[in-house]
């Protein structure tokens, strides 16, 4: 009896340590998968595209500062894109790891869709963050840890096999090594970038000489004069395939892609054209101005500080007379807006005053924003302009910049031209165009030949909802307050 009792406790006993041992196998395996992978706190965000601007629905991916399973934190740049008026650099919303890239570099990106996804890593402590998701020690047969230095290695590097390379057999790495290429090499700004598509060069294939490994356009030049020949100079650049006259009867054409600038603009402009336009020019006595300008910039040119304004340009007095002007008129200040359930218009009165300036730049075609010039003076709208300028040049424009305008200002006089046709911005339902300042003869009132600087306006409205004589009158206002600046001073506050 008591043997058999002894037996079946020993059975009892390897069945319980049987047991025991599949329970801590099973429980160790599940420990190790939790601990290999952070797929159950994985909580993967869709970044959507924000609006860069007002109608732009698409943008290129110029490059990416992050790849997949590469760390980020709050506000840290994710990547740099260009619509038609500037080139913006996209932050990231949130912290975590790059899980996709929607888009790669060069590829036209639609606002409002996901372009990267990021694991938030949502509910998980930042001491439980760190120890799920710190790099391991690659080794053989192990799976590849996130690569929390995945931004100062190349791809080819972070894709090469998991087997570490013994130190005895690393070479040593020499002091000035040449700039990594990938998907972070092609810093450029877009004039550069624009150059490079012009000279059909790749800038992925360019060493940059500029600061942190930047391409400027000397680099360009020398890799095309390397490229084509040592003895053949750089050509100029142009907007158009240069042609040789050629004795061939056969008509030769040349197909030439439009940039991205260019098809950004295609598309603005053939919505601006969908508004029925109409033109409205007057010859406006530059004469008061000119003189009250050259007195004016000697005052300014002794009172300016260091980074203020030195000259007065005539640009800041129209743009206040503009300004004036909505005052009276405010419909030339409102946009049309269709309702999407009923399809009825309607008229949406704005009550700032934000004008847009249309300005050259190396980029091409960008309207910045002077806003608020209601509240400004002159001398501020100067000092705006000279920031805008200054930043449109440098491609640094940011999306505030560029957004929020409620009229136009194009100032065609500065390049050349004396009559302009302008064309209504979209979502607005007026533009001025100014040509050339030009002194011509004239008769006073006593019937003597003066000499004066006359210049030519040139409105464009929106026939939809300005008429004819509203538009006059508004420009008449304008004419006034040019011609006789000294008006300003009653409406100073």
């Amino acid at each position: 009896m008591f043997l058999r009792s002894s037996r079946a406790i020993r059975r009892q006993w390897r069945i319980c340590q049987s047991l025991n041992r599949t329970a801590d196998s099973q429980v160790c395996a599940a420990l190790t998968r939790s601990f290999q992978s952070t797929r159950n706190l994985q909580i993967v965000k869709p970044v959507l595209l924000a609006d860069i601007g007002e109608g732009i629905v698409e943008c290129e991916i110029i490059q990416w500062f992050v790849e997949p399973n590469a760390r980020v934190e709050e506000f840290s740049p994710l990547c740099e894109v260009q619509s038609d008026k500037a080139s913006v650099e996209i932050t990231s919303r949130f912290s975590g790891v790059v899980k996709k890239l929607h888009y790669e570099a060069g590829e036209m990106a639609k606002v409002g869709k996901p372009f990267v996804d990021i694991d938030i890593q949502g509910g998980v402590s930042q001491e439980d963050l760190n120890a799920l998701t710190a790099p391991e020690p690659a080794t053989e047969g192990a799976s590849e840890p996130l690569n929390k230095d995945s931004l100062s290695q190349p791809p080819q590097e972070q894709g090469s096999g998991n087997k570490a390379t013994p130190p005895s057999t690393q070479e040593p790495k020499p002091q000035s090594s040449p700039v990594k290429k990938g998907k972070c090499a092609s810093l450029a700004t877009p004039a550069v970038r624009h150059l490079s598509k012009e000279l059909n060069v790749d800038i992925m294939e360019i060493d940059g000489t500029g600061k942190d490994g930047r391409v400027l356009k000397e680099d360009i030049y020398k890799f095309v004069e390397m490229r084509d020949s040592p003895r053949q100079p750089a050509q100029p650049t142009s907007l158009f395939p240069a042609t040789t006259p050629s004795d061939t009867e056969k008509q030769v054409e040349t197909t030439v892609q439009l940039t991205n600038m260019q098809q950004q603009m295609f598309k603005t402009m053939t919505r601006s054209l969908s508004i029925p336009h109409f033109l409205y020019a007057d010859e406006i006595d530059f004469s008061q101005l000119y003189a009250l300008r050259h007195r004016l910039n000697k005052v300014v040119a002794q009172s300016a500080r260091e980074g203020e304004i030195s000259k007065l340009t005539y640009l800041p007095f129209i743009i206040k007379a503009a300004s004036m002007a909505l005052n009276q008129y405010p419909i030339l200040n409102a946009r049309v807006e269709i309702d999407e359930q009923t399809s009825k218009p309607a008229l949406v009165h704005r009550s700032q005053h934000n004008i847009g300036v249309a300005m050259d730049t190396p980029s091409g075609l960008l309207v910045p924003v002077v806003k608020n010039v209601g509240a400004r003076s002159v001398l501020s709208v100067a000092a705006e302009l000279a920031r805008l300028q200054a930043a449109a040049a440098a491609g640094k424009l940011s999306p505030q910049d560029l957004s929020g305008g409620t009229i136009t200002v194009s100032n065609i006089g500065n390049v050349g031209g004396t009559y302009v046709s302008p064309v209504i911005v979209d979502r607005e339902v007026a533009i001025l165009g100014i040509g050339r300042m030009r002194t011509v003869p004239a008769f006073d009132d006593q019937d003597r030949v003066v000499k004066k600087h006359v210049c030519h306006f040139s409105w464009s409205a929106d026939h939809r909802v300005v008429d004819g004589a509203t538009m006059a009158r508004a420009a008449e206002v304008v004419r006034k307050i040019v011609e006789e600046p000294d008006s300003m001073i009653l409406h100073l506050r």
